[in-house]
């Protein structure tokens, strides 16, 4: 069996938050979009059209969201315990 190339990326550290919350927020609001349209009103035939649309919107509250949250979580409640 042929081994795939691996891709790497090279970025900053700095960017290592924005990185990690856009991706955790992209796959957040997909699956909730997902589970409320399931819920919500079944699978039907304009089912993906829906997801989208509900996806584009979700992320965008997600991400800005995420990102506050990672950041009050990182600074102020886990700066408070000592890890060993």
């Amino acid at each position: 069996m042929a081994k795939l190339p691996t891709i790497k990326i090279r970025t900053r550290r700095k960017y290592y938050r924005l990185m990690f919350t856009g991706l955790m927020a992209l796959m957040m609001s997909l699956i909730i979009s997902t589970a409320l349209i399931l819920v919500k009103s079944g699978y039907s035939d304009h089912f993906f059209a829906d997801l989208l649309s509900s996806w584009g919107l979700a992320f965008v509250f997600a991400w800005p969201s995420a990102y506050v949250c990672a950041y009050l979580v990182q600074e102020h409640i886990l700066s408070r315990i000592e890890f060993y």
